[in-house]
């Protein structure tokens, strides 16, 4: 079976690279982009099944970089982070297809247990239970 592919985007650098030993070490393809520009291009070239969004980004915020990645392909699955809890951005997202959003500081956990569960179907995911 093909690895699946997961892409980070946030401009901090400390999550990112979080992030990537994270997925990494779930066995997981991961790419990361600092910038909606390079993200974009990482989703043309790469194809990731998972997009683990940052909704405050310099330049090009999430909202626009979810919008973008959803025009090139709309089965990719998109997961927001936000440090911010902006109801009326998450549900934008949301009616752009974001899954679901994780405010920071995030569980890792939770989040590798959501990323597990979009990614792998139903391999393992009855295992968990999220919020006991």
């Amino acid at each position: 079976m093909d690895k699946k592919k997961v892409l980070i985007v946030d401009d901090q650098n400390g999550i990112r690279v979080l992030l990537m030993e994270v997925f990494s070490s779930e066995g997981y393809v991961t790419f990361q982009a600092s910038n909606g520009k390079s993200a974009l291009e990482i989703v043309k070239s790469e194809a990731p099944d998972l997009v683990l969004l940052d909704m405050k980004i310099p330049g090009m915020d999430g909202l626009e970089i979810l919008k973008h990645v959803k025009a090139i392909n709309k089965d990719i699955k998109v997961i927001m982070m936000t440090a911010y809890g902006e109801l009326d951005m998450i549900k934008e997202a949301t009616d752009h297809g974001a899954l679901m959003h994780f405010t920071k500081p995030f569980d890792i956990d939770e989040m590798r247990v959501a990323v597990n569960m979009q990614l792998r179907g139903g391999e393992s995911n009855n295992w968990y239970a999220i919020g006991s």
